[in-house]
């Protein structure tokens, strides 16, 4: 902004008053923000307010806005990223297939072939806007844009450290439905937006106590809440909720898990856990073990791990939950070696990875016959620990049941807890890319 050449010549005459230089105009003021706290200008009070009259002042709280900085635009220009101001995009009719996509989605047919490692600079420019509109499986992902989201969340972990550059979400809100029990993915989705400065609005449980309860459809209630809220995070009982949500939201849906489809935030923390622990994503041999017919979380991470290059997978699970046809054929397709054991010391001692999983009596219904089948045949305990080779680790997506014994949590190679806390840096990573892109 020119501020006229009276300006300057009261600015710098000695025999005028002082007077302190408001703290809060525009980002294309002569004086930087950080400097404005501190600044003082002598100035004659007449001429003072004639050449201020010029000047934009805004009256929220003073914020270094970098997108203002960066493209040294007026913060009222930058605003509604800042402040969250929700402009809905346009209804879409139809299904999530039927639909026009709200952004371009990149297909896997786009999948780079080349390793690409998480230290390397990212290939998506600043303020891009994020290539997915909605959260809901793992198959969206390429491996070009999850080094890309793991190379954010490594920033989260800078940023989760120093609070006085966690305010970038300030101003947006989050709605989280859970129509199912969850201590991490809530708390962990929570505390993120927490974390980035934003607000949370939150059910719990709201298959009983929200109109869920009245007999309200899941649409119904998407698009009431999304005129709250600015994203939404969803967990549903029924297998295929999240796709149906994101078909009638103008806002972005994260699917929390749905049923026994999908959990994809999952996948993408023990992808970048599997990297920070093991150290790459290529050449690696992972044990899928449990319930593998009902984990969401399983299913997942076996489309995730179809993507990189010389995987194999074993399965070790109960013959009752054991993983389904669908997920060997995709593996399958994907040139990715699968092998299926019931012999989970054998395998521990081949891999680099042990995922386990509990069995889960929710998915059972009224067949407790099943459920006691399938529990407590394999639990990874000292004896476990003993084959394991020493650079591998264990992985939980928890809760734990039996299946791992507690003396195994002081062991190095114990990761679980580590995953879960890197829960919290993905999760920040897709809000921060999904409000705000890249």
């Amino acid at each position: 902004m020119f501020l006229g050449p009276s300006f300057y010549s009261i600015l710098f005459n000695p025999n005028t008053m002082a007077l302190p230089f408001p703290s809060t105009c525009s980002a294309n003021s002569a004086v930087s923000a950080s400097n404005r706290a501190s600044s003082s200008f002598t100035v004659k009070g007449s001429q003072y307010m004639q050449e201020l009259s010029n000047l934009h002042y805004d009256s929220r709280p003073s914020i270094q806005h970098p997108m203002a900085l960066r493209q040294r635009i007026p913060l009222r220009m930058a605003s509604s990223k800042l402040y969250g101001f929700n402009s809905f995009r346009p209804k879409n009719q139809g299904s999530l297939e039927d639909r026009p996509p709200r952004r371009p989605i990149l297909s896997r047919a786009t999948e780079p072939s080349a390793d690409i490692n998480i230290k390397e600079p990212s290939t998506f420019a600043s303020g891009q806007k994020f290539h997915l509109e909605d959260v809901i499986e793992a198959q969206q992902f390429n491996r070009e844009i999850l080094s890309a989201i793991f190379e954010v969340a490594q920033q989260m972990e800078l940023i989760e450290k120093d609070p006085l550059r966690s305010q970038i979400l300030r101003g947006h809100l989050m709605a989280t439905l859970f129509y199912e029990p969850s201590t991490r993915t809530r708390l962990s989705f929570e505390s993120a937006m927490k974390r980035l400065g934003g607000e949370v609005l939150t059910t719990e449980n709201a298959r009983e106590f929200s109109s869920a309860a009245k007999g309200e459809t899941l649409e119904d209630t998407i698009r009431t809440v999304e005129g709250y809220s600015d994203i939404i995070v969803l967990r549903h009982f029924d297998s295929g909720a999240a796709r149906r949500a994101a078909a009638v939201a103008n806002i972005p849906i994260i699917n929390a898990g749905d049923g026994p489809g999908q959990h994809p935030t999952q996948a993408l923390l023990d992808m970048y856990t599997i990297q920070r622990e093991i150290g790459r994503l290529d050449d690696i041999e992972v044990a899928l073990v449990g319930d593998l017919a009902n984990g969401r979380t399983v299913r997942s991470l076996a489309y995730l791990l179809a993507k990189y290059n010389n995987v194999k997978i074993y399965f070790v699970g109960p013959d009752v939950v054991k993983m389904k046809d669908d997920i060997k054929n995709y593996l399958t397709s994907k040139g990715i070696e699968w092998v299926e054991s019931t012999d989970l010391m054998e395998v521990a001692s081949k891999c680099d990875v042990v995922y386990q999983t509990r069995i889960q009596r929710e998915r059972f219904g009224e067949r407790i016959d099943l459920y006691n089948e399938a529990r407590g045949k394999y639990i990874i305990d000292k004896k476990v620990m003993n084959v394991l080779q020493k650079h591998a680790v264990i992985m939980h997506p928890l809760p734990r049941l039996d299946e791992i014994m507690v003396d195994v949590d002081n062991d190095s190679r114990a990761a679980y807890f580590r995953q879960a806390k890197n829960g919290l840096y993905i999760r920040m990573a897709l809000l921060k890319l999904l409000l705000l892109g890249w």
